[in-house]
Parts: structure tokens; sequence; C-alpha cells
């Protein structure tokens, strides 16, 4: 048995990142870019769990069950992150005209602004991760990012 490997057999040394923890670190710095944008705009109430209901394309117009496959989370958490949302300001819960049985949610002005925000926040990431990585492979960067997505 080598120091690499536990006595069952197993190999303890996980080598080289895979694609998942390549994407996971940028997405991670992304988030946290976000979270202190938003509080740094006085958007402090929020957290981690709220900003996958603000993510791209966002929730304007989509029934919580339409959103809750998309976000792939149980329409359980996802009630509880809109009434959490409902409750600070940021959206509402209401009737859809199609069918009155379900509702659409619909961002309050509040909510608006921190879309804003956060795209604002990001779009200020990219620019520094432009400055570091040189326009051109920055550029391929989010072509290659576009594919992937296509492919997804």
């Amino acid at each position: 048995m080598n120091a690499n490997t536990s006595s069952s057999g197993f190999t303890t040394s996980p080598g080289p990142p895979l694609i998942g923890a390549l994407l996971r670190v940028p997405l991670e710095a992304v988030h946290q870019r976000m979270l202190d944008g938003l509080a740094e705009r006085g958007f402090a109430d929020l957290d981690a769990a709220h900003l996958a209901v603000f993510q791209y394309p966002g929730p304007q117009g989509a029934r919580p069950s339409e959103l809750a496959a998309r976000l792939r989370i149980s329409k359980q958490a996802l009630n509880y992150l809109l009434g959490e949302l409902e409750r600070l300001g940021y959206l509402e819960r209401r009737p859809d005209p199609d069918d009155l049985r379900s509702k659409r949610i619909a961002l309050t002005r509040r909510g608006g602004t921190v879309v804003k925000v956060i795209r604002e926040t990001v779009a200020e990431l990219e620019r520094e991760w432009e400055a570091q990585l040189g326009p051109k492979r920055f550029a391929q960067l989010r072509t290659l990012l576009e594919e992937l997505n296509a492919l997804a």
C-alpha cells in the first residue's frame, strides 16, 4: 500500500480537478461578488439561497412550478424562498390570467432593482476577468461556455 492508497484500496489523492471543480470556483466568485454588490447597494437582506430565484433569465412571469423545475429544486423549497422574497418586498405571486388556479411571479420595483444590480455587478467582474485574461482569451472563454450551455 502506498501513501496515496487507503487501507480499503481506494486512492486518497483526488488527482487533478475535473471540469465541475474548474467551473465551480469561478461560479462561487460570481455569487460572492453578487452578494457583496447587493449588500453595498442596500440589499443585505438577501443571501446565497435567494440568488437562485434571480438567476438568468429571472423569475418574472414564471409559474412557481416552472421555476422550481428550471432551478432543479423542489416546489416546497421554492415556495419557501418565494415566501421570503415576497415578505421582503422583492416579488409578488399574482393570479395567472390564463389559469386562475395557478400563480405567476411578478417582480416588484425593488426586485427589478436587484436584477439590475446583479447584472451590473457581474458585468464589472467580467471586465476584470477580461483585463486579466486579455480580450481574445476572454472572448474564447465566453464562446466555449456558450457552446457548452447549448449542449446541456
